[in-house]
């Protein structure tokens, strides 16, 4: 393959989609943040905080060390007293964090004619809503790999300038991290991974505890398959085409396996007491933000149900 300043043909090519995409995230962020902030205005109305008295200072709770963490967490004073390493844990730190994971690879370009906005668009609005809706009731917010945990009023203006300045590949899933052990996590994906790595991601994101949802956001012609006659297949991460020469005697099957690894994701979710939800993008998003909302009021008050599985759209 042909190097160009030491780069192959496929890196440089890489190279100038990610600059493309940079791009065009950058072009259109003004108009999901006000969106986004719009939404959130909508929501918050007769919500009340989960604003708990302290500083953030107060002690929680002593945990056992998870190994892959920093080794300055560890609380030698406390682990010298038996075989273990323990973690000192603070009040707001273990009650008010949650992470959100906003799935910014190029499957999540894709938007139908029927489609409000594409799949990035709605997941980076109902990221940036979610995160404006709970800092403003006293909850901390941060994006794995991303952005540190903040309380910050200008919660949005920071995921916006922390996705701007990423330069890092754009990866489904959420990157290895240790979260704290009640810590919250959603992750908002199109979730079209193998569900292997999808449980892999699961066993790593949930092993200190941490409870979550996952949401799979999708497009309307993703879950009705609306193809007939000849189409060509794009495959958006540069695994190649597939020709259909009757696209319309594919749908029976699309729809099968479409059912089987949504099965096999709850089926998962479900071992470890997460929620799993699908969303599609001729919803409202609103409706999104109030079912998460929700999701995370009962579990911090420890009573997950199967009813609130079936989520907005599933």
């Amino acid at each position: 393959m042909a190097a160009e300043n030491g780069h192959t043909t496929k890196e440089i090519i890489a190279i100038r989609r990610a600059d493309g995409e940079s791009r065009t995230l950058a072009a259109s962020l003004p108009r999901l943040v006000l969106e986004a902030r719009r939404v959130a205005a909508n929501v918050i109305h007769g919500l009340h905080g989960r604003r708990r008295a302290g500083s953030g200072e107060n002690f929680w709770q002593y945990r056992r060390f998870v190994s892959g963490e920093p080794s300055q967490n560890v609380d030698w004073r406390r682990s010298a007293r038996d075989d273990h390493l323990y973690v000192r844990e603070l009040e707001w730190e273990a009650s008010h964090t949650v992470w959100i994971w906003p799935d910014r690879s190029p499957s999540m370009a894709f938007a139908s004619k029927t489609a409000r906005e594409s799949k990035l668009e709605r997941t980076l609005i109902v990221a940036f809503a979610l995160a404006e809706l709970l800092v403003s009731g006293g909850e901390r917010v941060g994006i794995p790999g991303l952005m540190a945990p903040t309380a910050s009023r200008s919660v949005i203006d920071k995921m916006a300038q922390a996705m701007l300045h990423d330069d890092a590949d754009r990866l489904s899933l959420p990157p290895s991290f240790v979260p704290s052990a009640l810590a919250e996590i959603i992750v908002l994906s199109d979730f079209w991974s193998p569900i292997a790595e999808i449980r892999t991601t699961l066993a790593g994101l949930s092993g200190s505890g941490a409870h979550g949802t996952m949401v799979q956001v999708v497009d309307p012609a993703e879950e009705s398959f609306p193809y007939s006659g000849r189409v060509e297949f794009v495959e958006p991460e540069g695994f190649g085409v597939i020709t259909a020469g009757r696209a319309e005697s594919w749908a029976q099957d699309y729809t099968a396996r479409l059912a089987l690894h949504r099965d096999q994701i709850r089926a998962e979710t479900s071992k470890l007491d997460w929620l799993f939800t699908t969303h599609a993008t001729d919803r409202s998003a609103a409706e999104l933000l109030l079912f998460l909302h929700a999701g995370m009021q009962v579990s911090k008050s420890g009573a997950r149900t199967t009813s609130i599985k079936a989520g907005p759209a599933a």
